[in-house]
C-alpha cells in the first residue's frame, strides 16, 4: 500500500507541519502578507481570521463588514474584511487570499491561561477547501495544492 506522504507528492501536494497543543488545538506557522505569524488550523471555521490587534502587523487594509461573527466564543462580533493578501504555509502559497479580521482577546486570553501562547489567528475551511486539502492528524500534518 502506497504512503500517503508518497501519494500527496506525487500528485503536487505540499507538506505542512502542525502542532497539537496541550488544548488539542492544531497549531500551523504561516506567512501574511510575508510576516510570520502562528494561527490555529480550525476545520470548524468557515473563514480564515487574524485578530483585530493584527492588522498593523501584516499591513492588512480593511473595511468594515456587515457580517457578524460567531463561534465557540460567542456570537455577534463586528467584523472587518482585507482583501488581496498572500498566505504561506511552508511551500504552499495562496495569491489574494480574504481575511475576517475581528476581536480574538477572547481565544487569545484562553490560550494564554492553559499557557500554550497567544496566536495572530485561525485559518478555516476556505484554505483547506482551496487547497484540497488532506489532513493526516496521525504524523501532525496537512497536505495542499
Amino acid at each position: 500500500m502506497q504512503l500517503l506522504k508518497d501519494w500527496a507528492r506525487a500528485n503536487k501536494y505540499k507538506r505542512i507541519p502542525f502542532k497539537v497543543t496541550r488544548t488539542n488545538h492544531l497549531l500551523v506557522k504561516a506567512t501574511v502578507n510575508g510576516i510570520p505569524g502562528r494561527f490555529i488550523l480550525d476545520t470548524g471555521a468557515s473563514n480564515s481570521c487574524v485578530g483585530l490587534d493584527e492588522v498593523r502587523l501584516f499591513g492588512l487594509s480593511s473595511i468594515e463588514s456587515s457580517v457578524l461573527a460567531a463561534g465557540a466564543g460567542g456570537g455577534g462580533m463586528t467584523t472587518q474584511i482585507s482583501h488581496s493578501n498572500e498566505l504561506k504555509l511552508s511551500r504552499f502559497s495562496l495569491k489574494d487570499v480574504t481575511l475576517v479580521i475581528f476581536d480574538t482577546s477572547h481565544v487569545n486570553a484562553a490560550l494564554v491561561e492553559y499557557k500554550v501562547g497567544a496566536v495572530h489567528g485561525i485559518l478555516g475551511a476556505d484554505i483547506l477547501l482551496a487547497g484540497h486539502a488532506i489532513i493526516d492528524y496521525a504524523n501532525h500534518c496537512f497536505y495542499l495544492r
